[in-house]
């Protein structure tokens, strides 16, 4: 099996699963086959019931009882989540070559006591490719439709949106590097080809072997904030570890399907 270094947290791999086997079908898994194949990956059972509830009462799974059984869907919550990291996944693409300038900041002030909100707001602003540029002030490349990402949350009367260019005497590269981690993100993309290249391992077979490089690529693309080309290093590793990543995607996807297709043991929701 692939060492995978640190592991993906259970809800990550649950997320990549679903997002690959369910989205876009009117279906849900039994609990019994989620946990017979991540087993494959090194996920206890326990591990598995455990994880299906959290996401259940975080509102991103919904159960179904049929007799005896427990199957579990995706709600429309998680259904918007999965979509937008396919999107990231294929559609995006590991480096911005269409950058016109534009940032986009997103200034705001909560409440001391407020940790969880706070702890959801940089999250969410994480994903949207934000970076802390100062105390309370974050900063994305290009055109971030902020109440899409952040509208949810119900901190509007908290947030300060703007957008505009970066103007002397700041340059870009100073906003570069204040904001985002571009050496940790340029060894995550470094780790990846080093995880991944190579003879093509088991890894619990081609289904589990698909669950780990989704999970653990979807990993690298949700820390990425999509930096303008310009703006990074001659030898920025993203493109390399894309362009492995979509050639082992596409080598295991046939066999993939088909173990699923042998264990999914799934019913009609819609």
């Amino acid at each position: 099996m692939i060492d995978l270094d640190p592991a993906p947290r259970p809800q990550s791999l649950m997320l990549t699963f679903f997002g690959i086997h369910v989205l876009g079908r009117d279906i849900a898994l039994s609990s019994g086959c989620v946990i017979e194949i991540f087993e494959r990956v090194g996920v206890t059972e326990e591990a598995v019931r455990s994880t299906l509830t959290r996401m259940v009462n975080r509102g991103l799974l919904t159960r179904h009882r049929q007799g005896r059984k427990m199957y579990f869907g995706l709600t429309p919550r998680a259904a918007a989540v999965l979509r937008d990291g396919h999107d990231r996944v294929w559609r995006t693409g590991a480096v911005n070559r269409d950058w016109r300038g534009q940032w986009t900041l997103v200034g705001f002030s909560l409440p001391e006591a407020w940790r969880r909100q706070r702890h959801d707001l940089r999250s969410r602003l994480t994903w949207g490719g934000f970076g802390p540029l100062q105390n309370g002030l974050w900063v994305a490349p290009g055109e971030v439709d902020v109440p899409a990402l952040l509208g949810d949350l119900e901190l509007d009367a908290h947030l300060r949106v703007f957008r505009g260019t970066v103007l002397a005497p700041t340059e870009v590269s100073q906003v570069v590097g204040s904001a985002f981690d571009t050496e940790g993100i340029a060894e995550g993309y470094r780790a990846f080809l080093a995880r991944w290249s190579g003879p093509a391992a088991e890894a619990g077979g081609p289904l589990g072997q698909q669950l780990l490089v989704h999970t653990d690529w979807l990993e690298l693309v949700r820390r990425d904030p999509h930096l303008p080309a310009e703006h990074l290093p001659a030898d920025w590793p993203a493109i390399q570890a894309e362009q492995l990543f979509r050639a082992i995607a596409e080598e295991i996807a046939e066999p993939a399907d088909r173990q699923a297709a042998e264990l999914l043991d799934s019913i009609t929701t819609g």
